[in-house]
């Protein structure tokens, strides 16, 4: 059964893995070469990985085929938004919010592998309505 408390340790995990990359690679590479080790980190710890895919957006009842692509998904619970810059935008929070809304997911963490330490200052987990009307334990 699919509970808040499963998730939560899910997070926790993926966080572990983002960091294990972070410790690897250090600050200061482009996006996509984290994404790549993220996604072969995430796998060698088991998880099913889906990136790049895109997320349908419909309007009024139609597909408006836009190109909208989310970067990392984990067990297909877990939306991950990844970036690899100085300044962290608010934008960037409701994007990843928007992608969850959108894919119906309960929980995103968006994780910023330009810093010095991933888990005090490069990442942030965020939940919805998906995930308050799951199950405590």
């Amino acid at each position: 059964m699919l509970t808040q408390n499963y998730i939560d340790q899910l997070t926790y995990k993926i966080i572990g893995c983002a960091i294990e990359v972070h410790k690897e690679l250090g600050p200061g590479l482009l996006e996509s070469i984290y994404e790549k080790c993220l996604i072969h980190e995430l796998k060698l710890n088991g998880f099913e990985v889906k990136n790049q895919m895109s997320i349908p957006l419909f309007y009024r009842g139609v597909d408006m085929n836009c190109n909208l692509r989310f970067d990392v998904m984990v067990n297909d619970l877990v939306v991950l938004e990844l970036k690899s810059v100085v300044i962290m935008h608010p934008i960037f929070e409701a994007v990843l919010l928007t992608y969850m809304k959108l894919l119906r997911k309960p929980k995103g963490i968006l994780i910023n592998f330009n810093c010095k330490n991933l888990f005090h200052e490069g990442q942030k987990t965020f939940v919805n309505e998906y995930y308050a009307k799951l199950p405590l334990k």
